[in-house]
């Protein structure tokens, strides 16, 4: 790999530590545990605030997008990014095990997500910048590798240094659950200290640099005029469209698999911690793997045979009632997270027209979390009526049902 690639692919080891640690498998059980008044409540506050977010991002990532790819300020656009995600987070901190605070780490955690999004949208653009198009799945699938290896690499550091000591290190009072609570602030830390090289090392393309104002204002136009022009590209539109659903069936795994696993088989953090790392080694195996496999298959159908084993073991996860099977599952399934998400992210680099990538990657994240509300907002309707959070949790299968029906009608790039 040239220095460009490592540098490109490196962000993922730095920015992968947020949806691990925070989103996943530490913040989103302590609150569910430590915070909220009960676990299905719990389950429900999260599933709004996941569904606010979404929109949020929904609405602001092609904006920005177009707006980044007016100006010529994609680095900047990461970089103010990654520094807002690491400010919000270090805000958990604050958050204490009082159902007080539970608005406190909602807003917090809501505010990191969006930037941690937002930011993704900049760096996936920078991938056809960094490579040759037929290295494009390769060089996505190391980036998701390390992504799953940094992710591994925190949570195993939150696990030795803060969450297992007892008595915890640094003085640190386990009946304020702070070794928990520090997990931020080290997550906030390990996104300044690794994300730096895809700033230094990975130029931008040689285009105008347009004044803020005017990149805005030429951005907005931009935008609509890829709207508009969607029905003539039916490739895009039929992917993005089935990404509207299994990227968010995806999400909604991520978002509530730790508190999944708190409220029905009562895990505690250390117990999540271990189960987060088994997955983001099996996670990490996917992803590197996976890249290989895209060369030969194509990406499209890397996406649907993961959509599909996704899918088998998550039913099997939601019905089994064994924690020793349910593990073995959750392991099984941590090897299909990532060839779905790094084939999609290099089916979007081959299908978008050069010069509007960045346009098209917001598109990209639009489509992602445009309807980001639903899956949370649905998982929180039904929680809340069946009061079964596995119940709640067939919202996932649905919508990855449904993208994987859409997605087999999408033409494969010319390219594959």
């Amino acid at each position: 790999m040239t220095r460009r690639e490592w540098a490109w692919a490196s962000y993922d080891w730095a920015n992968s530590a947020f949806p691990t640690v925070v989103s996943t498998f530490v913040i989103a059980a302590y609150f569910t545990k430590g915070i909220a008044p009960d676990p299905v409540t719990g389950q429900v506050m999260w599933g709004w605030m996941q569904a606010l977010v979404g929109l949020s991002i929904g609405l602001l990532s092609p904006l920005l997008g177009a707006i980044a790819d007016a100006g010529g300020r994609r680095r900047a656009m990461l970089l103010g990014s990654t520094l807002l995600t690491a400010f919000f987070t270090t805000g958990i901190w604050f958050a204490e095990p009082l159902p007080a605070y539970a608005l406190w780490a909602l807003l917090c955690v809501a505010l990191g997500t969006l930037f941690f999004e937002l930011g993704t949208v900049f760096y996936n653009a920078m991938l056809p910048e960094v490579t040759t198009r037929e290295r494009l799945g390769r060089i996505s699938g190391i980036g998701w590798a390390l992504g799953y290896a940094g992710g591994l690499a925190c949570l195993v550091l939150c696990l030795v240094l803060l969450v297992q000591p007892d008595p915890a290190h640094f003085g640190l009072d386990r009946a304020q659950a702070e070794p928990v609570r520090a997990t931020a602030l080290v997550v906030a830390g390990w996104l300044l200290l690794f994300g730096w090289p895809v700033l230094v090392f990975v130029k931008e393309e040689d285009v105008e640099r347009r004044p803020w104002g005017l990149a805005a204002m030429h951005g907005f136009s931009e935008l609509l005029r890829l709207l508009r022009g969607l029905p003539r590209h039916p490739a895009i539109l039929r992917f993005m469209l089935a990404r509207l659903f299994y990227t968010d069936g995806l999400n909604v795994l991520f978002a509530f698999g730790a508190v999944f696993a708190a409220g029905v088989y009562h895990m505690g953090f250390e117990e999540i911690l271990l189960f987060g790392i088994a997955l983001n080694v099996s996670g990490g195996i996917g992803a590197f793997g996976g890249g290989w496999v895209e060369e030969r298959l194509g990406a499209k159908r890397t996406i649907l045979v993961a959509l599909i084993a996704l899918m088998f073991l998550g039913g099997g996860m939601l019905l089994v009632e064994s924690k020793a099977v349910f593990w073995v599952l959750g392991v099984m399934l941590g090897l299909f997270f990532g060839p779905s998400q790094a084939a999609s992210r290099s089916l979007m680099a081959h299908l978008a027209p050069r010069g509007e990538v960045t346009a098209y990657f917001g598109l990209f994240a639009f489509s992602g979390r445009a309807t980001g509300f639903l899956g949370p907002a649905l998982l929180a309707l039904v929680t809340g009526a069946t009061g079964s959070q596995r119940a709640g949790m067939t919202v996932v299968l649905v919508m990855l049902g449904l993208g994987a029906a859409i997605l087999a009608s999408v033409p494969r790039p010319t390219d594959h």
